[in-house]
């Protein structure tokens, strides 16, 4: 099953709850928080209380956003009060970030760190009851399908899982290959849609890909009594209304999706 949502940090200018106002006004049901301006790290009576304020909006918290790095050399919040936040909001699952460098820039003894400490924090997060996902992303051992298994694979946990989103500067085709691939370490999607000329961007509305999410979802499609959320992200000019017409196309493609199933 699929579950419509969003990211909060789409919206950074708004409060919490504005955002979960937004969130019931145009259908969606699932939440990630970020870890860096609505729920920060640490701060445990704000995780609670947005939390509460989520469920009684009857909202479903989806996972917690978190900015740990796993073996970062810059300054990052302690994996102790990332987790102690996830709990307080009653997220089931962590959102984390495979180093600071693309896979091509790390080195094997770094690699090497970065893996043993998502193994560590996997395991204390399991023994919370509570997952890990690897934000798929540039500049980080997740930058490609190769890298991004090779981590799962050494890594070796069955509580580590990875996210996936579409990957920058590449095709549609691309984009659904590495996502076939990725399927059986899949937690959630982050959609969104944008234009690429050159180096410059431009966030498009999800209707200009309708078909093409349509094959992500197919390619995606969770096992039987397993939920995936679909999370909006970069919603073009940051703007409310744009997140409207995208919650609506991102409703329609659950439900065009549903009726194509057996």
């Amino acid at each position: 099953m699929y579950l419509p949502g969003l990211l909060s940090v789409t919206f950074r200018q708004l409060t919490a709850d504005q955002i979960i106002d937004l969130c019931v006004q145009n259908g969606l049901l699932a939440l990630e928080w970020g870890g860096d301006v609505h729920v920060p790290h640490g701060d445990i009576p704000t995780a609670t209380r947005v939390g509460e304020a989520t469920r009684l909006a009857g909202l479903t918290v989806a996972a917690y956003g978190s900015y740990y790095r796993c073996d970062a050399t810059a300054d990052q919040p302690e994996f102790g009060d990332v987790l102690a936040s996830a709990q307080a909001l009653g997220a089931p699952l962590i959102r984390v970030w495979a180093g600071t460098k693309g896979s091509a820039a790390t080195p094997a003894e770094d690699r090497a760190r970065i893996t043993a400490d998502l193994k560590r924090i996997g395991q204390i997060a399991a023994e919370a009851g509570v997952g890990i996902t690897i934000e798929y992303h540039a500049n980080t051992l997740t930058d490609d399908p190769d890298s991004a298994l090779a981590l799962i694979q050494a890594v070796d946990h069955p509580n580590v899982k990875l996210y996936w989103q579409t990957s920058n500067q590449q095709s549609a085709d691309y984009s659904a290959a590495v996502l076939e691939r990725l399927k059986p370490a899949l937690s959630h999607l982050h959609v969104f849609h944008w234009d690429w000329d050159g180096d410059r961007i431009e966030r498009r509305p999800l209707a200009d890909a309708f078909a093409t999410w349509q094959r992500f979802l197919q390619l995606a499609e969770p096992a039987a009594g397993e939920t995936r959320a679909l999370m909006l992200e970069f919603v073009r000019d940051d703007s409310p209304e744009q997140l409207a017409e995208d919650a609506q196309t991102l409703i329609r493609l659950i439900e065009s999706h549903e009726q194509r199933l057996p």
